[in-house]
């Protein structure tokens, strides 16, 4: 069992260990000796904060007090938002960590026992040499971190996303061992799983993180996963104990109403081309209130579809190196020749949201396609319209594969929880989820992909066939919500046992 000054000299040769092997080429000056002041310089803060929270303790955490951390954007995190929204509809008060990018659902921040605490970001890294950067972030982000943890009340709780993980298991565990406050990580995925997609799983960085991830990951009080997979992983490989805790739709992920729809599409029209009228050659008419899908009557409020309309295909992305989005737009390049080859198919507005760093590249891509009867745009929707145009959707398609074939995309789920069938590209835990020709399709490749949207959409709108079929299996199959889920799973861990308690095998 590892104590605190185990831990921190730990910490430290990470530090140090990840400035000597920087995958980057050196500079004319000696990083290496950057890199060794600045772990030095990090254990000399280290122990001034930790003098310091002497002065604050109150003989260890009582009450119902938590913080929910997650080392990325508050906004785009939507399961450690629906843990924070959890914690304070059981009369938690929530610190939920993080950093301010992308604007958290209305229930989050409207919610008066929840403060969100920001993070702040080290803009002016990005111009740093590539050899100093990575280090220097990790120390800025340790320092950051305990700095922010220690000076909060006493903490019943602190509820972690994993990942990522560097360096926020070391230092949330840290904390939790001076504060006495239970240390839960919440395991996504495994970090690095994620680094070896672009450096590689020989590659030191990749090594160092794994044994980091394991290390530290083996002081936590407890553990939630998000597949029986992960959960056996978990145990077998790493010594970890952990809870399977699905990730499952909240309710606001429901099937939209013909007045939801169109209020959406309406809005969806003033900003992207597609939704118009325009799209299918319709012509506008003055006393009706029309898109490219709906029109309103303005007597009697009727919604109804338009005659001929496209159907409406969506994705959500982080944009990021698991998910290839060449699949689907070699998809889409198929569905047009089948359309132009006289196929009983409608027109396809495919809506493809989300932000992540590749969006760049493959907009691009798709600005160069020229299509007819495919229309595509990448928007990025507030929190509140989501879940609206799932639910107003006719067919999903995910992209998503595991880094670590361990984790569900919870895109699926949100479209499950909107009755919104969905084809997703398999890899190896998925059928923990999706059912093939049961909620969906998995597809292996572009081809496959391309022959399910043309048997799913044949002579669309159409109520009979597969996609009707697999609607009618999700309206039917009485999806459990997360605050039911959450209340069974959780709530007892949260409730049970006291103290930083340890889940370790013998190896």
């Amino acid at each position: 069992m590892a104590d605190v000054s185990t831990a921190l000299a730990v910490i430290l040769l990470l530090l140090l260990v990840a400035a000597l092997c920087s995958p980057w080429p050196p500079l004319p000056m000696d990083p290496r000796c950057c890199a060794l002041l600045l772990p030095f310089a990090t254990l000399f803060l280290l122990l001034l904060l930790a003098r310091t929270w002497g002065s604050r303790r109150t003989g260890g955490a009582s009450g119902k007090r938590a913080c929910v951390l997650v080392l990325g954007d508050v906004g785009r995190s939507p399961r450690m938002q629906y843990h924070a929204a959890s914690l304070a509809r059981h009369g938690y008060s929530v610190s939920f960590v993080g950093y301010l990018g992308t604007k958290p659902h209305e229930d989050i921040s409207g919610n008066e026992k929840i403060e969100i605490v920001p993070l702040s970001e080290v803009k002016w890294l990005s111009a740093a040499p590539p050899v100093l950067r990575y280090p220097t972030k990790v120390v800025f982000q340790s320092l950051q971190l305990l700095w922010v943890l220690l000076r909060m009340e006493p903490l019943s709780h602190l509820l972690l996303q994993n990942p990522p993980g560097l360096p926020s298991i070391a230092i949330s565990w840290l904390a939790c061992a001076l504060r006495g406050s239970r240390f839960v990580i919440d395991w996504h995925n495994y970090g690095y799983s994620i680094l070896a997609l672009s450096h590689g799983e020989r590659h030191p960085i990749v090594r160092l993180a794994k044994r980091y991830e394991k290390f530290f990951g083996r002081l936590s009080g407890e553990n939630l996963c998000v597949t029986n997979a992960m959960k056996d992983d978990l145990s077998r490989n790493w010594g970890i104990e952990a809870t399977t805790l699905y990730d499952r739709p909240p309710a606001l992920f429901r099937e939209a109403t013909p007045e939801q729809r169109h209020s959406l599409l309406v809005k969806m029209s003033k900003v992207h081309s597609p939704f118009r009228t325009s799209c299918d050659g319709s012509s506008d008419r003055d006393d009706v209130e029309r898109t490219a899908f709906t029109e309103r009557d303005p007597s009697t409020g009727l919604v109804t579809p338009v005659a001929g309309r496209p159907a409406l295909l969506l994705s959500s992305t982080s944009w990021t190196e698991d998910e290839d989005f060449s699949v689907l737009l070699k998809a889409l390049k198929a569905y047009e020749g089948f359309v132009k080859g006289g196929a009983t198919l409608p027109s396809l507005v495919c809506v493809i949201t989300g932000k992540g760093p590749q969006k760049e590249h493959y907009r691009r891509i798709i600005d160069s396609m020229n299509f007819t009867h495919v229309h595509i745009c990448t928007p990025w929707l507030e929190a509140e319209d989501y879940p609206m145009l799932l639910g107003s959707a006719d067919l999903g398609v995910c992209l998503h594969k595991s880094s670590s074939g361990l984790d569900l995309p919870m895109k699926v789920v949100d479209m499950f929880g909107c009755c919104l069938p969905v084809c997703a590209v398999h890899f190896a835990c998925l059928d923990e989820l999706v059912k093939h020709d049961e909620n969906g399709l998995v597809f292996q490749d572009a081809e496959e992909l391309a022959q399910q949207l043309r048997e799913l959409l044949w002579k669309f709108p159409q109520t009979q066939g597969r996609l009707a079929r697999f609607r009618k299996t999700l309206r039917e199959s009485g999806q459990q919500r997360w605050d039911e889920s959450w209340d069974q799973t959780v709530l007892p861990l949260l409730a049970g046992g006291g103290g930083t308690q340890q889940h370790l095998k013998e190896e």
